[in-house]
């Protein structure tokens, strides 16, 4: 029975290192696929772009053109127009006439001709048949094609003379990275991967979170001293699930405009998935960000986080692994002791699963609260609003971590397994 047990304990832990390898390689590739899709659909590249506001507006300016027509309440404004400017420019014509009529013999006589045979009045009766004329030419299926080629003529003018600068190296390196051709494809591409990858992360960190679990029921919860392989087998659970909850994200934060909308020219524009804000971070991340930061204070509190967090809780199973095989009277060490007996309070994992917990419940309160506020600020501007914010795999992990590693300290307590052999009946 004790050997089926060692056989179990051995593949038990050989599937959590081999677990702990995948969750970490199938996690980062989630993470940048995670990054690269927020990017895609930043709002920088949408509500703020202006070539996002060219690419809505023309459409909307081309149909509203290729709708261009005069209603009869129209034509008859424009008729009236048109019979008063003709009535303008005639007047203008014969005042013009005697300005330069004046002044001279010659043209004194051109005027009195003028006086004498061509009536103003009589001119003047014509003009509602020029108006006619004139609206026949204007309302002419030609007419309207060169008015209409014309105006979107220059309407494409002025959008080429209209554009904003933009870095888009990061864009291109997207979609070279999925083999896109655009970036909606890349959005699809990039949409499917993280589907795909975030349900396999869970799975596999489910699993290794019930084997390590189920390890612990099996080798510790007996009440019996443990055998120095089994300790040794626990301890290295431990540290497949310590190095994969350090490495896989613990939290994605995500605050974005779901859907914008508003009516323009009678047209609804629309923009949808607008990130605002996002960050999937691991533990390291955030360590790595804090360490390149210019400012002193954020390199120290990087430092303590990674010592707190990570470097405390190892040396401390190695510590354990020491103190329990009395390695060299590792026992009587002044080191030893102290991470094995008194370093608990260090070690801070407990604290840091409870500030990720807290920095999600705050987090996610700030964001719901601050979307809503933008979701009523205008009934006639409709938008929904979406707080992505979330535990990941990575927290889990971590929590399995913390709360076996407190079990394992207990295990310490116990009866030395040497001991327990050399004094059966005690």
């Amino acid at each position: 029975m004790k050997k089926l047990k060692m056989i179990a304990s051995i593949l038990i832990v050989m599937a959590s290192v081999i677990l702990c390898g995948r969750i970490i390689a199938h996690s980062l590739s989630s993470q940048q696929s995670k990054i690269d899709y927020a990017e895609l659909n930043h709002i920088k590249y949408g509500f703020f772009s202006v070539e996002e506001w060219k690419r809505q507006i023309s459409v909307i300016l081309a149909e509203e053109i290729n709708k261009l027509y005069l209603t009869r309440t129209g034509e008859r404004e424009l008729r009236k127009h048109i019979e008063a400017q003709l009535n303008e420019l005639i007047d203008n014509v014969y005042r013009k006439i005697r300005e330069e009529n004046q002044g001279s013999a010659e043209g004194w006589f051109k005027q009195t001709f003028i006086n004498i045979f061509v009536s103003l009045d009589d001119i003047k009766k014509g003009v509602p048949e020029y108006a006619d004329a004139v609206m026949r030419e204007v309302t002419g299926s030609k007419t309207k094609a060169q008015i209409k080629a014309m105006l979107n003529e220059r309407i494409k003018e002025y959008f080429d003379e209209t554009f904003d600068v933009q870095d888009t190296s990061y864009l291109s390196a997207i979609l070279a990275r999925t083999g896109s051709p655009d970036i909606e494809a890349a959005r699809l591409s990039l949409n499917r991967a993280i589907s795909a990858g975030q349900a396999l992360v869970t799975r596999e960190s489910l699993l290794l979170i019930a084997l390590a679990v189920f390890l612990f029921l099996l080798s510790g919860f007996s009440g019996e001293p443990l055998a120095p392989s089994q300790y040794l087998l626990l301890v290295l659970s431990l540290l497949a699930l310590l190095i994969a909850g350090v490495t896989t994200p613990m939290i994605d934060m995500e605050a974005k405009i779901s859907a914008m909308s508003f009516v323009l020219l009678g047209h609804t524009v629309n923009f949808e998935n607008q990130v605002l804000y996002f960050q999937s971070k691991s533990i390291l991340d955030v360590f790595r960000i804090m360490i390149a930061h210019k400012d002193l204070q954020m390199k120290f509190v990087g430092v303590l986080l990674v010592t707190f967090s990570i470097v405390f809780p190892l040396f401390k199973i190695v510590s354990s692994l020491g103190y329990y095989y009395n390695y060299r009277q590792a026992r009587e060490n002044a080191v030893i002791r102290f991470f094995v007996l008194k370093s608990g309070k260090w070690s801070m994992a407990d604290v840091m699963v409870i500030a990720i917990f807290m920095a999600y419940i705050g987090f996610n309160g700030i964001i719901t609260s601050q979307l809503g506020q933008l979701s009523k600020a205008n009934q006639e501007l409709v938008i929904v609003t979406t707080n992505g914010t979330s535990l990941q795999p990575g927290y889990y992990l971590f929590l399995t971590y913390t709360l076996l590693g407190l079990f394992l300290s207990g295990y310490l307590t116990r009866k030395p397994y040497a001991e327990e052999r050399r004094n059966p009946k005690e």
